[in-house]
């Protein structure tokens, strides 16, 4: 199976219990940058998701018969401390790492995902602008990549006044004061690079 067609395998397995066990879900993540920026080489997919109820572990069980592994041999402690449930799709062998949304959220990235067409499914993918929020807050400089890489194919049409709004609160909330400027940063290496 070549790598083009593992990912949308995997999420065309993990889609039918994750859309009956969810309000609402997202692909992020490196799968997220192929999407809005280029294609880099990349093993994991990441989607986050708001379950309907409590029960996580119904939902893994679903997962579980959907062709999905639990790669931690105790997941609610895991799943505790993380938020994460990280699972193995046995047919592609590809990791996949469910991320459980925080309902009281004010940053609802889940309402903002954008439904894309990925081979013959349509998969609600991050928006490019919360996208870029995810990347600047992770900070590491594969994600300032991935950041570059997204400004590089989309600056003029991004909503750049929300990113700077978003990265401006978080900011505030986190008691820092380094997230816009990494933007900036980011941004001006972008126009440089652009010309």
């Amino acid at each position: 199976m070549s790598y083009k067609t593992a990912p949308a395998e995997l999420l065309a397995a993990a889609a039918r219990p994750i859309e009956k066990w969810c309000d609402g879900w997202y692909l992020f993540g490196a799968q997220a940058v192929v999407v809005w920026g280029r294609p880099r080489l990349t093993a994991d997919i990441d989607v986050t998701i708001r379950l309907r109820s409590g029960d996580t572990a119904g939902f893994w069980h679903d997962m579980e018969k959907a062709g999905f592994r639990l790669r931690v041999p105790d997941p609610e402690p895991f799943l505790a401390r993380t938020r994460v449930l990280p699972f193995l799709h046995v047919a592609t062998q590809l990791p996949l790492d469910v991320v459980l949304a925080v309902r009281e959220s004010k940053t609802d990235f889940i309402e903002r995902a954008v439904r894309i067409d990925i081979e013959g499914l349509s998969v609600p993918v991050a928006s490019p602008e919360d996208l870029i929020v995810m990347k600047i807050l992770a900070g590491r400089p594969k994600d300032l990549q991935d950041v570059r890489t997204v400004l590089m194919e989309r600056l003029t049409r991004l909503d750049m006044a929300y990113i700077r709004s978003m990265l401006g609160i978080l900011d505030q909330a986190l008691g820092q004061s380094d997230l816009l400027p990494l933007l900036e940063a980011e941004v001006a290496r972008a126009e440089r690079l652009r010309r």
